[in-house]
């Protein structure tokens, strides 16, 4: 049995600013990112974990940089990256945009996961790498308990294809900064199973 912590990144200025990142955009964590992966690490610093996994993209390193300096493994997967946003990423939190995020959003749950902006990705296209990143960390079987970081569409999106549920639901999946979602992979069924949800006892 292998078991997943799955956590977002800690909170960057544009996430304050409500401003979307997405796979273009390399931000650092801000002053609160920073507490807010202190706070996770004082939580979880016993958990013996045999793996880091995360994002190519620096917000992901710096959320696990401590678990990182206790000299635990860590690969990059740039299968984990965020979706890309295209024309959007970068561009300030105006009614236009919000309008065209939520018409994006709307077609998604009517079943059209190839819609996406222009220059972006869709959630078929993101859900083929991150298929290939579940893949790789699966057949890691000298693994048994991985942490993962890495961004909140992209988590919404792996949760979906990990518990075999249509990328219709991926609403369903809150992604505040830095929450935790635990699964565990039987490996003898090939299925995982959601033990933990939306947790941000950390932050408390």
């Amino acid at each position: 049995m292998k078991e997943l912590y799955i956590i977002r990144h800690g909170e960057t200025e544009l996430n304050r600013l409500g401003i979307v990142q997405g796979r273009g955009v390399n931000a650092d964590l801000n002053p609160t990112g920073v507490a807010q992966a202190a706070a996770f690490f004082n939580k979880y610093k016993s958990v013996p974990f045999d793996k880091i996994y995360t994002s190519s993209l620096v917000r992901t390193h710096q959320t696990v940089k401590a678990f990182i300096d206790l000299g635990l493994p860590w690969e990059q997967l740039p299968e984990l990256d965020e979706m890309a946003w295209g024309e959007w990423e970068g561009k300030p939190n105006t009614e236009e945009a919000r309008t065209a995020f939520r018409e994006v959003v709307r077609q998604w749950q009517l079943g059209n996961y190839d819609a996406k902006f222009g220059g972006g990705e869709s959630p078929n296209e993101v859900g083929v790498r991150l298929a290939k990143a579940i893949d790789h960390i699966k057949h890691q079987t000298e693994e048994k308990t991985v942490l993962v970081c890495m961004h909140g569409r992209a988590m919404r999106l792996i949760l979906c294809l990990l518990l075999e549920k249509p990328y219709s639901d991926m609403e369903e999946f809150l992604h505040t900064n830095t929450t935790l979602y635990r699964l565990t992979f039987d490996e003898k069924t090939g299925k995982f199973t959601l033990i933990d949800a939306n947790n941000t006892s950390h932050l408390v």
